[in-house]
C-alpha cells in the first residue's frame, strides 16, 4: 500500500492528480500505438516512453531480428517530430553524424550543414560498429543536446531521444562501448524474442514489412515537452531519496564490483521513477518505483571486478542481491 506521508505530501510542490492522470492516459495511448508495431513488448515500450519524457537516452541490446530498430522507428512515428537513422559502420566520421562547416563563396561565409543527429528521435543503428572517435562524437549532444563545431555550438533543441541498437552476438569488427557513453545512456534494455501468441500474430501479418509505417502521429513535440516538465515536477519524498542514495553506496561497497552507481547514475533512476509514477497517473514517487527501474537504469553502469566476472557473476545478479537485501521505506517502518 502507498506510504501515508506520500498521500499527504505537498500538492503546491507537485502536479495535481488531475494533470498526473493526463500523463498516465496520454502514455498508455502512446504505448498502445507503438505496440501495434511492437506486438507482445508492453513492458520494453513504457520502458522506452519513460526514457523519452526523462529526457535522456536508450540503449537496446539484443540479438539480431528481435525488433530493436522497429521499436525506435514506431516511437519516432508515434510523435509528430523529426527523426533521423544513422547507420553506423567502421568508416563513418564524426562529421557524418554532427554535421560540417563549409565555405560559401557567393555569400564569403562559412555555413553550417546540420547533420542527422539534429532531429527530435535519432535511431544510431549498430553503435558499437563504429571507430571510438565516431562514438565520442555522440557524447557531448547526448550529455547538453548541443553540437559543438569549429568553436560554435549549435542547439539540437527539444525533445531530443537517442535511440541506439547494438548486437551482442556478432563482436568481428565492432568496437566496445566505453563507460563514458553506457553512462550516457539513461537506460539499457533488452527487448527479447516474442511470447507464441504474439509470434503467431506477427507470421499471419508477414505481408507488412515494416508495420511502423502504418501509424499515425498521436502527440506532437510540444506536449513530449510538456508531459516531460510535469513528470520532473513528481514528488519524492525524503525517505524514497534516502533508499536510492543507499542503494548506490552498496553497489559501490559490494565486493564484486570496481566501479559502482555514481551520482549521475542516482540521479538518473529518480528522474526515471518521477515519470514512472506520473505514467502510473500518480503524483508521488513509490519505493516499488525505485525497484522497477533500478535494473533497466543502473544495471549497464556497473563495473564488476575481472576475477568475480570471470567466476560467474553478472550486473543484473549483484544489482538484484542489493535490492533484496537493503530494506525499503516501508519495510523499515513495519520492523
Amino acid at each position: 500500500p502507498p506510504v501515508h506521508h506520500l498521500e499527504r505530501m505537498r500538492r503546491l510542490r507537485t502536479i495535481p492528480p488531475d494533470q498526473a492522470t493526463w500523463v498516465g492516459q496520454t502514455l498508455d495511448r502512446l504505448g498502445g500505438n507503438v505496440g501495434q508495431a511492437v506486438l507482445g513488448k508492453a513492458h520494453v515500450v513504457r520502458l522506452t516512453l519513460t526514457c523519452m519524457l526523462s529526457e535522456g537516452h536508450i540503449l537496446l541490446e539484443d540479438a539480431p531480428g528481435t525488433g530493436k530498430t522497429s521499436l525506435a522507428r514506431a516511437l519516432a512515428a508515434s510523435v509528430q517530430g523529426t527523426n533521423n537513422r544513422i547507420q553506423f559502420t567502421p568508416d563513418l566520421l564524426p562529421s557524418d553524424v554532427t554535421g560540417v562547416t563549409i565555405y560559401d563563396q557567393k555569400t564569403g561565409k562559412f555555413e553550417f550543414h546540420q547533420g542527422p543527429i539534429f532531429a527530435s528521435i535519432v535511431l544510431a543503428d549498430e553503435i558499437n560498429r563504429a571507430s571510438p572517435k565516431t562514438q565520442s562524437a555522440l557524447l557531448e549532444v547526448m550529455e547538453e543536446g548541443r553540437v559543438t563545431v569549429d568553436g560554435v555550438g549549435h542547439d539540437v533543441g527539444r525533445p531530443f531521444m537517442v535511440i541506439a541498437t547494438q548486437n551482442p552476438i556478432e563482436q568481428a569488427g565492432t568496437y566496445r562501448l566505453p563507460e563514458a557513453q553506457l553512462d550516457r545512456f539513461l537506460m539499457k534494455a533488452s527487448i527479447g524474442y516474442p511470447d507464441h501468441a504474439s509470434t503467431v500474430e506477427i507470421l499471419s501479418g508477414a505481408s507488412v514489412r515494416d508495420r511502423s509505417k502504418t501509424l499515425q502521429p498521436l502527440i506532437t513535440t510540444q506536449a513530449v515537452t510538456e508531459m516531460a516538465e510535469l513528470g520532473a515536477r513528481v514528488h519524492v519524498d525524503g525517505a524514497v531519496l534516502e533508499y536510492v542514495s543507499r542503494l548506490a553506496e552498496e553497489t559501490r561497497n559490494a565486493p564484486e564490483v570496481r566501479v559502482g552507481v555514481s551520482v549521475r547514475g542516482a540521479l538518473a533512476l529518480v528522474r526515471c521513477a518521477k515519470v514512472w509514477a506520473a505514467a502510473h497517473g500518480r503524483n508521488y514517487v513509490l519505493p516499488d518505483d525505485v525497484k522497477e527501474l533500478a535494473q533497466p537504469t543502473w544495471a549497464h553502469r556497473l563495473v564488476l571486478d575481472p576475477e568475480a566476472e570471470f567466476a560467474g557473476a553478472t550486473n543484473e545478479a549483484v544489482l538484484g542481491r542489493l535490492l533484496a537485501d537493503v530494506a525499503a521505506p516501508q519495510e523499515r517502518r513495519s520492523a
